[in-house]
This record gives structure tokens, C-alpha cells and sequence, in this order.
């Protein structure tokens, strides 16, 4: 099977989807290796590195996208790589299709086999290829908060750990998941005072017993969202449903009753935000402040360590992008169902049910 790797082209996106090691892996099993010129550069790799791999640098997306059997990439595709979807494609990437239903009809109608990486699930629930890029998101949150809330970025002047006879800053995390999770550790090292919520009793329990009372764990329900919230310096957004929007937590009456220069983080916006004043922006302008709250909506944060987060990627797509290429569609969805429920368009139709419900409202 040929394997393209095009040049991402989503606004401060800089890593790429493949490494000169993994294509040195998909080479060494026989299958060919396209890399659009460039496409490493952000990650600090360079073309030199995937030819010796063996991949074949080639001069543009075009070619990339005309050649392979199977195309990887990082995010979904833009407007202006729809040209290049085709019937029979593979596209095997981060898509995200609950809050795109536009890209969602143009990989029916063009005949696309799409699978997510959100969407790969064991049988345990556990999403394998989210987990590495949401411990990155968790732990970049709470550094992105802690700039937010420094002055010249029009937070109120909190230092998010405080100093002996000043108190720290009330972070509050929605969510016990993996981003949650990496999120309140990191505030908790920096010194901050941190509550996590989420509806589920076993994930707050875990919290408890590894933070050994670092953390405060609470029930999340409505007088708990609201009570916290109004008292937040920084509100971290990490609720996910798989294939589906994210559930609105945080509603604009709350976000107005919030501090003056209090800062909110949705990690969730690539999923339509948990909080309702949210909407994306991008590594260039990340920033807004809405009823005296700055918002920061970037859905791509990953992106923006690119040195750590393209090896964590392909460290556990490669598994996966090498069933594919030996196997083909077919068997492999037969004999992985954890990559079977990764599909999300197929045949024309989209046949993840949550996507589904999601995008097209079936």
C-alpha cells in the first residue's frame, strides 16, 4: 500500500502525522512512503531524515493526495484539500465531524473511508490514540491559564501557585478524564488550590487516592458548576463524549457571574466547547475576553510543542496505520474491533452512531 503524509495546513499547526522512524518501519514491511516537502519542518524534521527512512519526498499536497491508498494526517481536512478527497480513499486522522458536519457531507459524497482517531475504542472504553495528545492538552492547559491570568494578557493578576501569606489561585477542572487528570496534577505542582468535577464516582476516586488530598474532588451537578465557577481564577474545560459534542456545562450566566480577569481554557472547543461563550480561535489569536473573562479556544494546542507531540502520535497510530496498510480496510476492522469503532464514514454513509447523531442529527 502507498501511505501519503501531506503538510498540515491548519493555522499553527506544526507537527506532522509520520516520522522518519515510523516511516522507516512502514518501508522495512514493503509498503511506499509519500512525504510532501516540508511537511516536517515544524517538528524539526527535515525531508533529508524521511529519505533516508526510505519515504519519497515529493514537490506537493497534490501528489501526496493523488498517489497514496492511504492518507495520514494530523488534523481534518481544510476547505481547500477537499479537492483531493476521492472515492476509495483512506484517511486516517484526528476528524473531530461532531462539530464539522460540512466535512462530514463531503466525505460521504466523495466516497471516503474516514476513521478517527478520537474514535478508536477498546473494549474498556478507553480511547488509545486520544490519550497521548490529551495528557499534552492537560498539561499545556494550566500553562496557557497561568499566562492568561497574568496582566499584560488581560487576566487579573493572579500568580497561579501565590507565595507564602497570599493565597494560590482556584483552579477548577470539569473533568476527571485524561486531560482532567493531567491538568490537576500540573496545577496542583504549580501550587495552585484545585477542584476537579465529573459525574463519575470511580474517576474521582482515583483522583483522591493518587493526589493523596491535593485535590479537591467534587460531584458535578449544576450547584456545584455554578458554585465553583463563580469562585474560579481559571476554569479548565477537559469533558469529552466520544463522537459527540461536548456537553455545555458552563452557561453564559455563569461565565457572567465569574471574577473580572478570571480566565477560561476549553480544551474541549474541538468538540463544540463545554462552555457556552466559547468559540475556536487559533494559535495566532488565541485569545478573547468576553463579559471581563479571557477565553482561550484553540482546538489544536498540541500543536503548538510539536517536539514532544508528533513522536508521542506516531508512537501509537503506527500500530494501527501499519494494520491498515498489511491488511487492508476490510480485514483489519474484522480483526481489530478496537479499530473498527474508529470508523466513522464508510460506503457513503457515516456509521459511527455518536458521529452520526452529532453531524447529521440521525
Amino acid at each position: 500500500m502507498t501511505i501519503g503524509v501531506p503538510k498540515e495546513l491548519k493555522t499553527g499547526e506544526k507537527r506532522v502525522a509520520l516520522t522518519p522512524a515510523g516511516a522507516l518501519a512502514l518501508t522495512r514491511e514493503g509498503h511506499g512512503v509519500l512525504v510532501e516537502a516540508g511537511a516536517g519542518s515544524g517538528s524539526g524534521l527535515d525531508d533529508a531524515q524521511f529519505e533516508a527512512s526510505g519515504a519519497k519526498v515529493v514537490a506537493s499536497a497534490e501528489e501526496v493526495w493523488g498517489q497514496a491508498d492511504l492518507v495520514l494526517k494530523v488534523k481534518e481536512p481544510l476547505p481547500s484539500e477537499y479537492p483531493f478527497l476521492r472515492e476509495g480513499l483512506l484517511l486516517f486522522t484526528y476528524l473531530h465531524l461532531a462539530a464539522c458536519p460540512e466535512l462530514t457531507r463531503k466525505l460521504m459524497n466523495t466516497g471516503v473511508t474516514a476513521i478517527g482517531y478520537e474514535t478508536v475504542q477498546d473494549e474498556d472504553g478507553e480511547l488509545p490514540l486520544l490519550v497521548p495528545m490529551s495528557e499534552v492538552a492537560g498539561r499545556m492547559a494550566v500553562q496557557v491559564g497561568a499566562w492568561l491570568l497574568e496582566t499584560v494578557n488581560g487576566g487579573r493578576g493572579v500568580l497561579l501557585g501565590g507565595v507564602p501569606g497570599v493565597s494560590p489561585a482556584e483552579v477548577v477542572v470539569l473533568g476527571a478524564g485524561v486531560v482532567g487528570t493531567n491538568a490537576a496534577k500540573i496545577a496542583a505542582g504549580m501550587g495552585a488550590h484545585v477542584t476537579v468535577l465529573d459525574i463519575a464516582p470511580r474517576r474521582l476516586r482515583y483522583l483522591d487516592d493518587v493526589m493523596h488530598g491535593r485535590v479537591t474532588t467534587l460531584h458535578s451537578h449544576v450547584a456545584n458548576i455554578e458554585r465553583m465557577v463563580e469562585a474560579a481564577d481559571l476554569v479548565i474545560g477537559c469533558v469529552l463524549v466520544p463522537g459527540a459534542p461536548a456537553p455545555r456545562l458552563v452557561t453564559e450566566a455563569m461565565v457572567r457571574e465569574m471574577k473580572s480577569g478570571a480566565a477560561i481554557v476549553d480544551v474541549a472547543v474541538d468538540q463544540g466547547g463545554c462552555v457556552e461563550t466559547i468559540h475556536v480561535t487559533s494559535h495566532d489569536e488565541p485569545t478573547y475576553v468576553q463579559h471581563g473573562v479571557v477565553h482561550y479556544g484553540v482546538p489544536n494546542m498540541p500543536g503548538a510543542v510539536p517536539h514532544t507531540s508528533t513522536w508521542a502520535l506516531t508512537d501509537v497510530t503506527l500500530p494501527y496505520v501499519s494494520k491498515l496498510a498489511g491488511l487492508g480496510l476490510r480485514r483489519a476492522v474484522e480483526e481489530d474491533p478496537t479499530l473498527a469503532r474508529g470508523v466513522n464514514v464508510r460506503d457513503g454513509r457515516v456509521v459511527h452512531p455518536g458521529v452520526a447523531a452529532a453531524s447529521l442529527g440521525v
